[in-house]
Order: structure tokens, then C-alpha cells, then sequence
């Protein structure tokens, strides 16, 4: 397929949450801006490899509703991460694979039947303006595109040499998200009880989850000791329990700084059923060494 230079994508039906994420600006922190990226970053890599694209480069995340798109010339896409239907013109087509998707054509990424995030790859990706070296929309800063809306457009960078590469496996939702832990740095301000509870109590996805934090629902972790932190660094899979007591993990939109205690740490690699877990989904926090 001959690359063509430029073009522009439009977004049709933008669904409940659809933004632009590549691999994040990490690094940022001690400014106080947050990572950002695509939260099921195994999936984003994915799509784009399947494409020909460096593993980072910018794709659409959708959330549940999915969306549709229209390219003002022919594009071949990769749909991924929360399984779903995939049209082109009505047409179905292979979800988790290359499709091509002539010009003026729609693309209909439908409603999630396995998952929660989607994620829309094109061949060159997308290339909105970079904000401190990443193009990913960050919803607690505000960096980065906006979240898209209908009648929105994006330009589309130029495709890389060589065929598509064919279908592969993809992961499913979880079924049970076990989130290993690392204990700290503010374990101590629980009791015992609250840390056995951590560790044995089945928790919920709270559906008031977001890219900001996985809420839990499930029984609330005892304080050992009253009061408030001054407000200290965050990092990307601590768990804090904010006053109800019940822990929030946070994801790549996650504030730099918090003052309620943080129990523990999920490893970032971890995280990725996170994002893939539907409302309802039982958790398990298993502590590590």
C-alpha cells in the first residue's frame, strides 16, 4: 500500500470518553505534571506493532461507548484492547487485526463486549501538537488534546514502509483483577486488622473508577493512628486510602502529591487489567516481599 502524506481524521461519533494517548511524559513529576499515556499500555503497543509504528506512537483510547472516525484518505487501523464490533461503512470488519478503511469512509468502533478502553491505531499515527514531548491528553492537568468531541480532527502522520502484519492473540478482560503489592511507605498508619482485611477481603471495581484511580468498593481499612500527611509525592500504582477507608489505585492521570496515607504499591507492569477491569470486577491485593 503506497503511503500517502497528510490527511486528517475526523471524529463522527466521539463516544462516552475518547482521547488521544501514546506512551506518556513521564519525568515530569517535580513540576507537578503527571504521566498520562494509555492506561492498557500492552494493548497500545500492540496495535501500533501490528501497524508497522514505534511502540509510542499516538493512538485513540475509547471508553465503553467506543466511537467512529472518518479519514479524508485511505488509512489502514487497528482496533484493540476492549473487545467489540468494528464496521467500515457498515461493514464488519476484523476487530484486533489491519483493516483498511478507504477515503471518506466511516469507521465504527462499537460498544465494549470484553473490557472497558479501546484502543485505534492508524498506520503513521496520529500527530496532534506534543505537550512537553508527548501528545497524550492528561484529564487532570488538562495537558494535551482535549477530549474529543464530534466534528473533531486530527492529522494523521505519513504510513512506515511494508505490509501490516497479520492478526495475533489479544488479551481478555480480567475475570478477577490480583493486583500484587509492596507494602509502604504509610502501611504502619493501619492496624493489623486492616492489613489482613487488605489482603484476604474480596473488593469491587467501583464503576466511579476513571483514568485517575481505580476505586474499590469492600470493607473499609482501619486507622492506627488519626490525622493527616502533609502532602508527599505520588507514584503511578500506590494505593491510597483517602477517610471511607476503602483503597484507590492510582492510574496515569493520578495527582502528584496527596496527603492520604498510602498503604502500598502495585508495580507498574500490573496494571494493565486495571484498566481492561469492568465495574463489578472482584479484586485481590496480594502483598509482596
Amino acid at each position: 500500500m503506497t503511503p500517502v502524506r497528510g490527511g486528517l481524521l475526523r471524529i463522527v461519533r466521539a463516544g462516552a470518553l475518547t482521547t488521544v494517548q501514546d506512551a506518556g511524559r513521564p519525568g515530569w513529576a517535580h513540576l507537578g505534571v503527571g504521566r498520562a499515556g494509555a492506561l492498557d499500555a500492552p494493548a497500545a503497543r500492540l496495535a501500533n506493532r501490528l501497524l508497522g509504528n514505534p511502540p509510542g506512537a499516538a493512538l485513540l483510547e475509547t471508553t465503553v461507548t467506543g466511537c467512529a472516525v472518518r479519514p479524508d484518505r485511505t488509512v489502514v487501523a487497528v482496533v484493540g484492547g476492549a473487545g467489540c464490533r468494528v464496521t467500515v461503512d457498515g461493514r464488519p470488519v476484523a476487530w484486533g487485526a489491519p483493516v483498511r478503511v478507504p477515503a471518506g469512509a466511516v469507521l465504527d468502533v462499537g460498544p465494549a463486549l470484553d473490557g472497558v478502553r479501546g484502543y485505534l491505531a492508524f498506520a503513521g499515527g496520529l500527530e496532534p501538537e506534543p505537550v512537553l514531548g508527548s501528545r497524550s491528553a492528561d484529564l487532570l492537568s488538562g495537558l494535551g488534546p482535549a477530549p474529543l468531541s464530534d466534528g473533531d480532527t486530527l492529522p494523521l502522520g505519513e504510513p512506515a514502509d511494508g505490509p501490516p502484519q497479520g492478526p495475533t492473540p489479544w488479551p481478555g478482560a480480567p475475570a478477577e483483577l490480583v493486583l500484587p503489592l509492596h507494602l509502604g511507605p504509610r502501611h504502619a498508619w493501619f492496624t493489623a486488622a486492616a492489613l489482613r482485611t487488605l489482603t484476604t477481603a474480596a473488593y469491587r471495581v467501583s464503576p466511579h473508577s476513571n483514568r485517575i484511580g481505580l476505586r474499590t468498593e469492600g470493607p473499609a481499612l482501619e486507622r492506627a493512628r488519626d490525622g493527616e500527611l502533609p502532602s508527599e509525592g505520588m507514584v503511578l500504582g500506590a494505593v491510597q486510602v483517602p477517610p471511607d477507608g476503602r483503597p484507590v489505585v492510582f492510574l496515569n492521570d493520578h495527582p502528584t502529591t496527596g496527603g492520604y496515607p498510602v498503604v502500598g504499591v502495585v508495580p507498574e507492569t500490573a496494571l494493565a487489567g486495571a484498566a481492561q477491569a469492568v465495574p463489578g470486577t472482584r479484586v485481590r491485593f496480594s502483598v509482596r516481599a
